[in-house]
């Protein structure tokens, strides 16, 4: 007789190592998926007279370059953004439980909205540290086109980019972009973090079925609406910022106030939103759906609503704790 799966125990050093295994998974895959929307997106906000519009982007591109110019970028995207999925995921959960023990049982669900948006901006910050130099690598690749066939200039890869942008520039280049990252990325997570959880409360609290009772397919399609809900509110919090980083890592003598000055605050909120509202929307949702899949396939429960572990109690943490020694 097989012996029995080992369960893992809730707060655990495991249980948060397995989330953020989920989190490579739900980010890494999510934004390689997108990586066609990405280039469109990057070179509307860095080469505004080239790329006036979203189809007019996909268009031009992939009538000179075709599929494969559409994926420009894929492996620094692919990289870098499996190593933000592991901390934001990973450590968004252990500072909400963290910061749940902060709070007596009585208070801890009333300060919930605290909490998540508390635990998502510590967990952002660590994670864009990771993003940044594969992040700075992406845009330069992305944005620095030839004319005529709109393949890269700069380097046609992660593994001779990034290289070549530290022999050029040395190593503070690739960091370069990690205070607007922190600008875009922080408010974006804040909202998908604390967005998710509310948006799934919401749908949960008009389900006459307990979660509880509601098989994990449910549940996981509860997870979707819930982070494609979050994700439109966090296209729009973070598009500004993400205009600026695209520009920073475009052209190495721009500066914030510099690109603020000569594009204005209009069209920093408005070029390239449309096809960000779709990226952001599509990930979101998705990523909630892979990494609460993952989950699940680890015996785990599905993030968020009424029976969610935490943060509802200290209680809970203590009995946690207990497990985890």
């Amino acid at each position: 007789m097989a012996a029995e799966k080992k369960k893992i125990a809730m707060y655990s050093n495991e249980f948060f190592a397995t989330c953020a295994i989920g989190g490579v998974a739900s980010c890494g895959l999510t934004h390689l998926l997108v990586t066609p929307l990405d280039v469109v997106k990057c070179n509307m906000q860095a080469n505004p007279k080239e790329f006036t519009g979203t189809f007019q982007g996909f268009g031009k591109i992939y009538s000179k370059a075709g599929l494969r110019g559409l994926y420009v970028g894929w492996g620094p995207t692919l990289a870098g953004y499996s190593v933000q999925g592991a901390f934001k995921f990973g450590l968004y959960e252990y500072f909400k439980y963290k910061y749940a023990g902060a709070f007596s049982p009585e208070t801890a669900h009333t300060y919930r909205d605290l909490i998540y948006l508390s635990a998502s901006a510590s967990a952002e910050f660590f994670a864009d540290i990771g993003l940044a130099a594969f992040e700075a690598t992406k845009v330069r690749i992305q944005t620095t086109l030839d004319p005529v066939t709109l393949r890269p200039t700069f380097a046609p890869g992660m593994m001779t980019g990034m290289p070549k942008i530290v022999a050029q520039e040395g190593v503070g280049a690739l960091y370069k972009g990690v205070g607007p990252l922190w600008m875009r990325q922080i408010p974006y997570t804040m909202m998908k973090f604390f967005g998710f959880e509310r948006a799934v409360e919401l749908i949960y609290s008009q389900i006459k079925t307990p979660k509880s009772e509601l098989n994990k397919l449910q549940q996981l399609g509860v997870s979707f609406a819930g982070g494609y809900a979050a994700g439109v509110f966090c296209a729009a919090v973070s598009h500004p910022a993400d205009s600026i980083v695209s520009v920073l890592n475009k052209d190495k003598s721009a500066t914030i106030s510099g690109i603020i000055k000569e594009r204005g605050w209009v069209n920093l909120f408005t070029k390239g939103l449309p096809p960000r509202i779709v990226m952001i929307g599509t990930l979101t949702g998705l990523q909630w759906l892979i990494y609460d899949t993952f989950k699940t396939v680890a015996g785990l429960p599905t993030t968020g609503g009424k029976s969610a572990p935490a943060p509802a109690s200290v209680s809970v943490a203590k009995d946690a704790k207990k497990l985890a020694h």
